[in-house]
């Protein structure tokens, strides 16, 4: 089974599955919002997880008229949060996760990925 960090995909499927031209992909690459791997021949692999990454730069600049410099960002943000609720995992007691993730719960948050934070509060 491999890791959702394994490169699989290439260029022309990531596009097709994510409705963009794979010139747009190597636009994304060039500007420093994604990094696939590169086989010995230069060829580009995408993991699931670029795979979900580039899903998140379409919805942001297709759907929400985000420009590049904001996308960029954005995704530096919201990694920001995953590494900010890595160190409250590491840090709180199991009764103040658990508080912690009831509050989450109960919020509503229109574009905070809870899910993603409350996986990482669950570890």
């Amino acid at each position: 089974m491999r890791d959702e960090h394994t490169p699989v995909y290439m260029i022309s499927v990531v596009a097709q599955l994510v409705g963009v031209h794979p010139q747009t992909l190597r636009f994304y690459e060039n500007e420093g919002l994604i990094k696939p791997s590169r086989t010995q021949g230069k060829t580009r692999l995408y993991s699931e997880a670029d795979l979900k990454r580039v899903k998140r730069i379409v919805s942001l600049t297709r759907d929400r008229g985000v420009n590049v410099a904001g996308v960029d960002l954005i995704l530096k943000m919201e990694e920001d949060l995953v590494k900010l609720f890595k160190l409250l995992s590491e840090l709180l007691d199991e009764t103040l996760k658990e508080s912690l993730k009831e509050k989450l719960e109960e919020e509503d948050f229109s574009e905070l990925d809870i899910k993603t934070l409350l996986e990482i509060l669950a570890r």
